[in-house]
């Protein structure tokens, strides 16, 4: 995964909430394969007066979460009917194929899709989605292509998921609906996208920063500055000697 892995960036301690913010929540939603872990708790020291709450959709529901107002944004598996939505690419993921456990194609790190020709494929969505498609798989009657984080992240007992070359690679996109784009949006679109809380193009770090009270001076009103004196240096002793003068030391 690209653009999920990232350095931990340091909460700024100065941000302010976007005024549209105040008394709001986000939501999300995502499909299984993605981990938004580390998005949260970016949200969670950057936005902490404003709660996120996440919840897994199955891919079916991808879309319809936005449509019917459960979630504010979406993580979803590309394609998707764009209509009416931003849509955002994040990254790419790895085909996998899912076998039996005990096929020959067990016996290797990875395999091209040519060469299982002679193969049975079974359709995902007909079995009613992934979890059931890898019991069937353990069941012996065929194998399936998924991504990889997917297959992982159901990890059914008797199947075992090696790298598959060849195939079509899926996609993870962040969408929303253009109509509801606003700061909190915005500021959550960055963190996704890894913008740092000082980058210009967060909300948060747009707001005006409250200035700072200059320090006392601790010397107190009164204190008179001492004047300067000009430094002085002792006059060269050997200034003005001609080349042949002796030296110290010399006779």
């Amino acid at each position: 995964m690209s653009a999920a892995e990232e350095a931990p960036q340091t909460p700024d301690e100065t941000a302010v909430v976007p005024a549209v913010a105040v008394g709001r929540e986000l939501r999300f939603a995502y499909v299984a394969g993605v981990t938004p872990g580390k998005w949260i708790r970016r949200w969670e020291e950057r936005m902490p007066d404003v709660p996120l709450h996440s919840f897994m959709s199955d891919d079916g529901a991808q879309l319809s979460v936005l449509r019917d107002g459960s979630a504010d944004l979406s993580f979803v598996r590309l394609p998707v009917e764009r209509e009416g939505l931003s849509v955002i690419p994040l990254y790419e993921e790895q085909p996998v194929v899912v076998v039996p456990k005990g096929h020959e194609v067990s016996l290797f790190e990875e395999v091209d899709l040519a060469d299982l020709s002679a193969e049975t494929f079974l359709d995902v969505q007909e079995l009613g989605g992934p979890a059931m498609a890898l019991q069937v798989v353990a069941s012996g009657a065929g194998l399936v292509i998924l991504p990889m984080s997917v297959a992982r992240h159901f990890n059914v007992k008797d199947t075992v998921a090696r790298k598959l070359t060849g195939a079509p690679s899926t996609e993870i996109a962040l969408a929303w609906p253009s109509d509801a784009t606003d700061e909190v949006i915005e500021e959550f679109i960055g963190i996704v996208r890894g913008r740092t809380a000082a980058s210009s193009r967060q909300p948060s770090a747009q707001q005006e920063k409250p200035k700072r009270e200059p320090k006392p001076d601790r010397r107190g009103t009164g204190a008179a500055k001492k004047p300067k004196v000009a430094q002085r240096y002792a006059p060269n002793p050997d200034k003005g000697r001609g080349k042949g003068s002796r030296k110290k030391g010399k006779r």
